[in-house]
């Protein structure tokens, strides 16, 4: 069940003015002009699965069948026929992927336990900032019906959290040390880029086991959302064991990847993410940094594997934005 916190979360309404400079870049929409447009009031769903389940399952049980009914009479068994369409179920269940309404929840519940952690700063324009800059590049990514929500929490270590459906938080330590707008939508195209692939969710499917975890995506979805307190107390653990624990190091190259492209195509200077890890590879690597060195690669690391991907390929791009006046303000 959706914790009472999130009624703390603002309402995202007023839109700022428009940045002037934009980079042109394939898949590039235009800026939202209206709150409909960048708060859509129908968030676009994904088909639904159960077509493709069903033959999923048929492709299954057809061998299974036909074996049986090819035995004599007296060797068929209708126990054993029984057990097998049991097996085979429980090996489709596990590979069956989370549905969208599944995964937005399950994300609910761990951004939720993270606020519970540590509340969201209160500074309502801060926040309507930090939101507006990644509504707008949540737009230009695939997924742009999911129900984002971006937000300062009130915490003086550096780092930022991202959990399945869109909630994605950094801490005030972070904010604090960022020196441009570009480097702002790096950090949260980064996170961005972690949701669209899942990351977090595959993890936490990993850490638990896929029948575990088939089971508690079932739990979601035959309880509307609302999953009994042992079940939810499941998904927490996991989720608290893995902003401890950290991605993989693979994960976390390829939202650096991915997370140049999505700055870039909101028409953001895409370095600004290397400034960023060019921060963090001259800070200390104890006090306000030590989780963010423990749960992410090297800064150096990412330097080399983000140089290599990038190359020259984003030099070519239009003046785009760096730093605004606005950024300024909020640093206040």
């Amino acid at each position: 069940m959706r914790s009472p916190i999130w009624s703390s979360w603002p309402n995202w309404v007023a839109m700022p003015p428009v940045p002037t400079k934009r980079a042109v870049l394939p898949r590039r929409a235009s800026w939202p002009t209206s709150a409909s447009t960048i708060c859509p009031s129908r968030p676009r769903r994904r088909p639904t699965t159960k077509i493709a389940e069903g033959m999923a399952m048929r492709k299954l049980l057809l061998p299974l069948l036909l074996a049986c009914f090819a035995l004599p009479g007296q060797a068929f068994d209708f126990g054993k026929l029984i057990k097998g369409l049991e097996t085979v179920k429980k090996a489709a269940d596990a590979k069956r992927d989370i549905g969208e309404p599944e995964e937005i929840q399950m994300g609910g519940e761990l951004a939720a336990t993270l606020l519970g952690a540590s509340p969201l700063v209160d500074d309502a324009e801060l926040q309507r900032y930090v939101n507006r800059v990644g509504m707008w590049l949540a737009q230009q990514t695939e997924r742009p019906g999911l129900p984002w929500k971006f937000g300062v929490i009130e915490h003086p270590n550096v780092n930022a959290f991202a959990t399945p459906g869109g909630h994605i938080l950094i801490t005030r330590g972070l904010f604090q040390r960022l020196r441009s707008e570009a480097e702002l939508a790096g950090v949260l195209a980064h996170e961005i880029s972690h949701v669209l692939q899942k990351h977090q969710l595959k993890a936490i499917q990993k850490s638990m086991g896929s029948a575990v975890f088939s089971d508690i995506a079932s739990q979601y979805a035959e309880n509307s959302g609302k999953p009994r307190a042992d079940v939810l107390a499941k998904v927490v653990s996991g989720g608290k064991e893995l902003f401890l624990r950290g991605l993989d190091k693979d994960d976390e190259f390829e939202a650096d990847r991915m997370g140049v492209v999505i700055a870039a195509r909101g028409g953001y200077n895409p370095y600004g993410l290397v400034g960023v890890l060019q921060t963090l590879a001259e800070a200390p690597s104890d006090g306000a940094f030590a989780l963010m060195f423990k749960t992410h690669p090297a800064p150096n690391d990412r330097l080399d594997r983000l140089g290599s991907a990038m190359g020259e390929r984003l030099d070519g791009l239009e003046k785009t934005v760096d730093d605004v006046p606005r950024f300024a303000r909020m640093k206040r």
